[in-house]
């Protein structure tokens, strides 16, 4: 009997592979967490008129910031 076994999609990239994917993650999270920060300092400096001015009002901005940071990509 004769068994047949395809692994060309497996990855075998070790140890560097996985530091290489942790690296690229981190890059993510820290460029993910400097939109969030910069989206929220930004609107939380600006007067109620001027966040009504865009269509916001003060307890959105949390939301919009999280928003500008699940855009990055």
């Amino acid at each position: 009997m004769t068994y047949v076994s395809n692994t060309s999609n497996v990855r075998f990239d070790g140890l560097s592979g996985r530091f290489a994917r942790m690296a690229a993650a981190l890059k993510l999270m820290r460029a993910r967490r400097r939109a969030y920060q910069l989206t929220f300092n930004e609107l939380s400096s600006m007067t109620d008129r001027d966040l009504a001015d865009i269509g916001l009002c003060r307890s959105l901005i949390r939301e919009v910031a999280l928003q500008a940071a699940d855009e990055i990509r």
